[in-house]
């Protein structure tokens, strides 16, 4: 039993990354329509500004868990007022090939100056050690990243979904020009949704850090992943993907107990299975 819990923890961790991932890339698809594929590589630098926050200026966990989001989200509003604006206007497939076109790059650069292999970032003394709870140990650090996460997708959810704010961001993606007629910048709108939704996948890659170390290609090992969760949940639908990542990091955590072998490809199985009842995905909208 303590092995099966102990894969469940590991579930809900994965699952964790899972949500906050998709969560990001939902909001962008379904404020902006953009098929974000350069959100691995978003997620790769905000492993990599963690550590750079730590080793060059000093400043630890804590100050990176706001600052790297921040960073990263920046990074993704002069990405989006450079590059992605000038392609709005065409069909999704021309977003998906120009971030792809972008996490190669981004990977690449990382890649040439810090080679393969991964970087240690050591957890929190705060969060260090674990507590024994009789029927499995727990390690302190993951147990926190499990419900940070989940807090954070629940307040996402809330600012998207019930707020003045988030009603003015689903009208701007419905009917733009009434939007503006009400006095609201909707393209500086736009540029601070991509901006905040590039910034949960930097937050993602904070809290990722301690668990699985600095690495270019951490990104591009989860993306695919990732897609499938938001295939599945529903393009664009923000409580799907919140929802689905942690539900798929459970599943994939009981396969490894229960079915090893089908660990790896569990999730793709079922996305396959999905798609063949409900095309649009559990509670998403077609494309």
């Amino acid at each position: 039993m303590q092995a099966l819990f102990a894969q469940l923890l590991i579930g809900l961790i994965n699952g964790s990354f899972y949500a906050l991932l998709s969560l990001g890339l939902a909001v962008i698809f379904g404020m902006l329509n953009i098929i974000n594929f350069a959100h691995g590589a978003l997620y790769m630098m905000g492993a990599f500004c963690a550590y750079f926050l730590l080793n060059a200026l000093g400043l630890g966990y804590w100050w990176a868990l706001i600052l790297t989001p921040l960073a990263v989200g920046l990074f993704g509003m002069l990405l989006e007022l450079t590059v992605l604006r000038r392609i709005k206007t065409l069909d999704h497939i021309y977003g998906l090939l120009l971030t792809f076109g972008i996490a190669l790059v981004i990977q690449g650069v990382f890649l040439n100056y810090f080679g393969s292999s991964g970087l240690p970032y050591a957890v929190p003394k705060l969060l260090a050690g674990g507590v024994h709870l009789g029927f499995m140990y727990l390690p302190i650090y993951r147990g926190w990243v499990v419900v940070f996460s989940l807090l954070m997708c629940i307040l996402t959810w809330y600012l998207i979904e019930r707020t003045t704010l988030g009603s003015y961001l689903r009208a701007a993606t419905e009917n733009p020009a009434l939007v503006r007629a009400f006095g609201i910048n909707v393209p500086r709108m736009i540029t601070l949704t991509y901006g905040f939704g590039v910034g949960l996948a930097g937050l993602a890659g904070v809290l990722s850090a301690p668990i699985n170390q600095v690495r270019p290609l951490m990104g591009a090992d989860l993306i695919v992943v990732v897609f499938a969760v938001v295939v599945i949940g529903g393009m664009g639908s923000i409580l799907g993907s919140i929802i689905t990542g942690f539900a798929l990091g459970i599943l994939e955590g009981l396969t490894k107990y229960f079915y090893p072998e089908a660990s790896n490809s569990v999730i793709f199985v079922f996305m396959v299975l999905v798609l063949l009842v409900k095309p649009t995905g559990m509670t998403g909208r077609a494309i």
